[in-house]
């Protein structure tokens, strides 16, 4: 695996300096978003920005606190949910590399973390998969990954792949060979900038640093379904992005009391998702979470989903014809909102959340509650 040669950047090392600097970045961000969209390409100068402002490495760190996290994802998310996904990815990689590592490992998380290094999950493969096979004197993968985000620019992906002996390992490989990478594969009308394509990573060698914990740890609950707080963290602040524009667009003529009251309507199922993430954030990050914490951050996947689709009705239906015009800011969040809600198997996720629910007497237990 090549090292990662970037310059390293001095920044405030607090996370809320950090946040700070991200906030006042945002329309920028927000500004850069609809060339990216129509060219597909990489978000390059963002993830720049992000590692310069020390938003890589704090978020990536593992000493922040949940809410600092969430706020972090979520303006991030509402800047650009392309970038929301790979920002989100990157927490998400260096976060399960950091809790089954070594110590050894660990230390090699830091070294990337300081230099500037991109992170990255991919587990979605098309069949046979991914496997890890033993031809010669050392191991190699064979086969590819599929919906992988920024696939040719992470310099560290995350990937599982089944070992020969049976069970499916984590690995850190170098995601960043855009030979191995096929852009064509993501073929979308939502979230064009994610790249999130296909990469072979047959031939790749890999070496007994690069394994990371024990097979069975990426799906290894409460962290696998738990941790799903965060990419809601980062629909919301989408969510958001969309419920400012149908504001913006109501502010600046006369609002008739039909208007006002979608308008309200929406408001309070986004602040109700909000309210949902942020209890979710601190109770999957708490001590001894389980699956109490899982059944309610499953849940909350239903209400951020449930805002998201009223928002972007609320907001089409106040706007009209214009909201779908390629020019008009609304079409471009609401494409990328819409692929992004789409994340995997959210009815059996609810179906989870409500059977978790209904086994419990709220009257005499109110935890999960």
């Amino acid at each position: 695996m090549q090292s990662v040669e970037l310059v390293r950047i001095e920044h405030p090392s607090g996370a809320a300096s950090v946040l700070g600097r991200v906030r006042e970045h945002v329309k920028d961000i927000q500004a850069r978003a609809p060339d990216l969209d129509r060219t597909g390409a990489f978000p390059e100068a963002d993830v720049r920005l992000l590692r310069d402002l020390g938003a890589l490495r704090v978020f990536a760190s593992g000493a922040v606190t949940p809410l600092e996290l969430m706020e972090a994802l979520r303006l991030v998310g509402r800047a650009n949910l392309s970038l929301g996904r790979i920002f989100e990815g990157h927490v998400n990689g260096a976060r399960l590399v950091r809790l089954y590592a070594t110590e050894r490992q660990r230390g090699q998380l830091d070294e990337d973390l300081a230099a500037g290094a991109l992170f990255g999950v991919w587990n979605t493969e098309p069949p046979p998969g991914v496997k890890l096979v033993s031809d010669g004197p050392g191991l190699r993968l064979r086969g590819a990954k599929s919906y992988a985000t920024g696939a040719g620019y992470v310099q560290r992906a995350l990937i599982t792949a089944a070992e020969p002996g049976g069970g499916r390992r984590m690995i850190v490989v170098d995601g960043a060979d855009r030979a191995r990478a096929d852009a064509s594969a993501w073929s979308v009308r939502g979230m064009r900038a994610s790249c999130s394509g296909d990469y072979d990573l047959t031939g790749m060698e890999i070496e007994e640093r690069q394994l990371i914990g024990a097979p069975g740890d990426y799906v290894r609950e409460p962290h696998f379904s738990a941790g799903a707080w965060r990419f809601t963290a980062v629909q919301l602040g989408g969510i958001e992005r969309v419920l400012g524009l149908l504001r913006d667009h109501l502010a600046a003529g006369e609002v008739d009391a039909v208007r006002a009251a979608r308008f309200g309507a929406v408001l309070a199922d986004v602040r109700s998702a909000y309210l949902w993430v942020r209890e979710a954030a601190e109770r999957a990050e708490g001590a001894g979470a389980g699956q109490d914490e899982v059944a309610f951050v499953l849940m909350t996947r239903g209400v951020v989903e449930k805002a998201g689709l009223a928002v972007m009705e609320a907001a089409t239906r106040t706007v009209g014809t214009k909201a779908f015009f390629s020019d008009h800011p609304l079409d471009q969040a609401c494409r990328d909102l819409a692929l992004y809600l789409r994340q995997p198997v959210p009815d059996q996720a609810l179906d989870r959340a409500a059977r978790a629910f209904l086994a419990r007497d709220a009257w005499r237990d109110d935890r999960l509650w």
